[in-house]
């Protein structure tokens, strides 16, 4: 499972938390209450006071700094806490963390979270008075299941160590929602589940060679345990014979769809040793059984059971507003159905958990592998040649499996992978590419029509022994008046081909950048000519090419990473004088909006870089 995550912190100490936090909780004033709102002035005024003395030495002591100067707790449920901060966000895997929230609650009381000084066993607030408690515990703590990072922040909160300002931040530029060091977390999450036990079992591994006798403590969810590299840990750590690692397990029977099966218990305890399983739903029945395995000897494994509903967190909808337009991915399992029908070709499609995102469900049938995404690929490899193999995965997920990725670009015939999301530099088109642009036969587009869809499927199936990788945009948007349907590795000019006379200056844009241009020079009245394509690496005609060298100026836009990117690959090809304009960060995890803000990509912001090409052709 996908987990996008921050860089870290802006700054360390007074200013740079301030400085992060503050925009944010201000923009997010109108979903607060008004004791929120409240709270928040007086914790922002307490932290410009804090910012001008000596700035504490760690982010988490600086949060507790301003908690215990405002100490007014608006909830005393930390249940109650992270559907707030959700319901602020109007995003968020809520569900994920309220399943996992009394195991959190237990790691708290057993003292295996770091307090506010950064060390394990330092208390972190009294707690409530329900019999919590416990003494230090000399156990080291390796959070896997990475997107449940608000469950501690909130329980932060109800134990007097955090303030409120920053959980109105959550995936709104502010606070993470995966777990970071910088937060109080021994590890950081990257973009994988699975890695979380890969972490635990080298820490494990480091603590027995050097002869300390620490447990380590490891939180993982059971469709985590469908990663291909939880196996190889598991086997690992038996053969290795290391018996300080606890498995802690929330066993809720779902990733982000319901699992195939529920977690094995005989297979944890081949591995692990003793498997003990306990109500995942009563914090005291966990603490009680973790206490138990951490104070008697060897490893094991505990599965506590929980509930989860639904993954992804969404507000209730306006019930005067129109129905929301669905967003491109989600078009993909009707897309899939017209193709099967129109070609009646046999389609096998594989997904990790992913069918929802793609539309799938009601649309073709499907296999979904969980978490095993590596599996998604490995079931297509002795199909049917005239079979049409697809992979519909997250843009990061094939990160995971690129060994299995290149043997089926290699091998088979007929593969479409299509690439959910595109996360800044990272994902869609940009892994496609950076990933797969040197592997022989494998071609990378990011349709915006359904026309564009259905050219490439075409496409494939008139060059089978070519991948063809489809960024599909996580993203709500009106489809482009032209597209690049007659020929999707060519170029088409939106609203009409200018004079030759006229062409000064150009945008060329690339899949879902070219919806964005669109509409920042339509709605702005700009009138810059653009040129859009549907594929990475688009076969531009040479009369065309001289015409765009004859300009004044060029500018190049793309949604995700420039570097090795669309722009960058225009002007290698093609000796073309432009500027390319895209995504050069690192992802952040926060809503889209804030993604095309932060990188200069929403409309307001393409719309001067069209004013400034303008500008310089009038300066000739």
């Amino acid at each position: 499972m996908t987990a996008p995550v921050t860089s870290g912190l802006v700054g360390a100490g007074g200013p740079g938390l301030l400085g992060r936090f503050e925009g944010p909780a201000r923009a997010a004033r109108p979903r607060l209450t008004p004791d929120e709102a409240r709270v928040m002035e007086r914790e922002l005024a307490e932290w410009r006071r804090l910012a001008e003395r000596s700035a504490p030495a760690t982010p988490l002591a600086e949060l507790a700094a301003v908690a215990a100067a405002v100490p007014e707790r608006l909830y005393r449920d930390s249940a109650k806490v992270l559907l707030r901060m959700h319901e602020i966000a109007g995003s968020g895997n809520h569900q994920s963390c309220l399943s996992s929230l009394n195991l959190v609650r237990a790691c708290f009381d057993l003292g295996l979270v770091p307090g506010p000084g950064g060390r394990a066993g330092q208390r972190d607030g009294p707690g409530p008075s329900t019999g919590r408690g416990g003494r230090a515990r000399r156990a080291e703590l390796i959070v896997g299941r990475g997107h449940i990072a608000p469950s501690f922040y909130a329980e932060r909160y109800v134990r007097g160590t955090f303030p409120f300002t920053p959980l109105a931040t959550l995936h709104r530029d502010g606070l993470t929602g995966v777990v970071h060091r910088d937060w109080g977390f021994r590890n950081t999450m990257r973009y994988s589940l699975g890695v979380g036990l890969a972490q635990a079992v080298s820490l494990a591994w480091d603590l027995r060679r050097h002869g300390l006798h620490r447990k380590v403590v490891c939180l993982a969810g059971d469709g985590e345990l469908h990663e291909g590299v939880t196996f190889e840990c598991l086997r690992f750590a038996h053969e290795a014979g290391l018996d300080n690692l606890v498995l802690v397990v929330d066993s809720n029977g779902r990733g982000i769809e319901p699992l195939r099966a529920p977690v094995s218990r005989e297979y944890l305890s081949h591995y692990l040793g003793q498997t003990v399983e306990t109500d995942g739903l009563d914090t005291e029945a966990v603490a009680k059984s973790l206490r138990v395995m951490l104070d008697g000897p060897g490893g094991g494994a505990l599965l506590c059971s929980t509930r989860k509903e639904g993954h992804s967190f969404k507000l209730p909808p306006d019930p005067d507003a129109p129905p929301p337009r669905p967003s491109f991915a989600t078009t993909a399992g009707r897309l899939l159905a017209g193709v099967q029908e129109d070609t009646g070709r046999r389609l096998a499609v594989f997904t990790g958990d992913m069918a929802a995102r793609f539309g799938l469900p009601n649309a073709v049938p499907y296999e979904n592998t969980g978490l095993a995404e590596t599996l998604s690929l490995g079931l297509t490899l002795s199909l049917p040649e005239e079979t049409v193999k697809v992979v519909a995965t997250d843009a990061m997920y094939y990160m995971d499996s690129l060994g299995m990725l290149t043997e089926a670009t290699t091998s088979i015939r007929h593969l479409l992978v299509l690439a959910g999301r595109s996360w800044g530099a990272w994902g869609g088109a940009a892994n496609a590419l950076n990933l797969l642009g040197q592997i022989t036969g494998t071609r990378v587009y990011e349709p915006v029509t359904a026309a564009e869809f259905r050219s490439c499927v075409r496409r494939l199936l008139a060059d089978p022994a070519t991948a063809h990788v489809l960024s599909m945009v996580d993203a709500r948007f009106a489809a482009l008046g032209e597209d690049c349907a007659g020929d999707v590795d060519a170029a088409v000019w939106l609203g009409g081909a200018p004079d030759a006379a006229d062409l000064d200056c150009c945008v060329l844009t690339f899949g879902y950048a070219g919806v964005l241009v669109a509409q920042a020079n339509r709605d702005r009245g700009l009138g810059v000519p653009q040129l859009h394509c549907a594929a990475l690496r688009p076969e531009l005609d040479p009369a065309l090419v001289e015409r765009l060298r004859r300009c004044r100026a060029l500018l190049s836009v793309e949604y995700n990473g420039v570097s090795g990117g669309f722009g960058e690959g225009l002007r290698s090809r093609y000796l073309l004088p432009l500027t390319p304009h895209g995504v050069r960060s690192d992802i952040r995890n926060c809503v889209h909006d804030t993604q095309l803000s932060r990188h200069g990509m929403a409309p307001g912001a393409l719309a001067e870089r069209l004013r400034a090409l303008r500008e310089n052709e009038a300066a000739g």
